[in-house]
């Protein structure tokens, strides 16, 4: 599905759109990267990535060794790879929509929770567009059906640049989350949109986030080629 590039401009806050489409997390992180460095010294629009990733675990900074167990069918072959986002650890796979938020928070860095809050707001949205009603917890990030995370949240600032972002459980392999404890919460489980009953293309996810990415962050999004 290709959005016209009127289809997806409405706001105030220019942003590049990148959508390179299944690729690896070193690779990923290295586009991010790259423009944090090229906000930090030349300023220019930010940049929205919508992907998905091979079969991963990250490990952010407060993550810890004993996190990850490599239990389950294929889980001890899923790379483990440690990540400078905050959080704990989390799998990455085919059937997540990964959305990387590359933001210039400055002059005011004081707006991280607010940015936090904005994430959140969005997979909500994007949820209930779906006919999903998810939660927000004061403590744990992310966004909850129940007692079950369907979306993870991680983020770094830098320099008052903010990166990382958002993972929407559309239709993974729920079986590779037995192999770690998901952002280092033993008693709650992970679940998905699939598995809450509602089937639906990555295109059209893709295509309810972009329109509520740009209410959310007061968004013009322009598609453009990888860095």
């Amino acid at each position: 599905m290709v959005l016209h590039p009127e289809s997806v401009r409405r706001g105030s806050q220019p942003y590049d759109l990148m959508r390179p489409g299944r690729i690896d997390y070193f690779q990923a992180l290295a586009m991010q990267q790259q423009r944090v460095e090229t906000l930090i010294n030349q300023g220019g629009p930010n940049l929205l990535i919508l992907l998905e990733h091979p079969p991963v675990y990250t490990v952010g900074r407060s993550g810890k060794p004993g996190e990850v167990l490599g239990l389950g069918a294929g889980c001890s072959s899923i790379p483990v790879i440690p990540t400078d986002r905050g959080g704990r650890v989390t799998y990455h796979g085919p059937g997540q929509l990964v959305a990387y938020v590359i933001r210039d928070l400055r002059p005011d860095t004081g707006r991280v929770l607010d940015h936090v809050r904005r994430l959140e707001e969005l997979v909500l949205r994007t949820l209930a567009d779906f006919g999903i009603q998810g939660s927000r917890e004061r403590i744990n990030p992310g966004v909850w059906v129940g007692q079950e995370k369907i979306a993870a949240l991680g983020v770094r600032i830098r320099r008052g640049i903010t990166y990382h972002g958002i993972a929407i459980n559309r239709d993974p392999d729920l079986a590779h989350f037995s192999g770690i404890i998901p952002c280092g919460i033993m008693d709650r489980g992970v679940t998905s949109m699939a598995r809450l009953g509602c089937r639906v293309t990555s295109e059209a996810l893709e295509a309810s986030l972009l329109s509520i990415f740009t209410e959310v962050f007061d968004a013009s999004l322009t598609p453009c080629q990888e860095q």
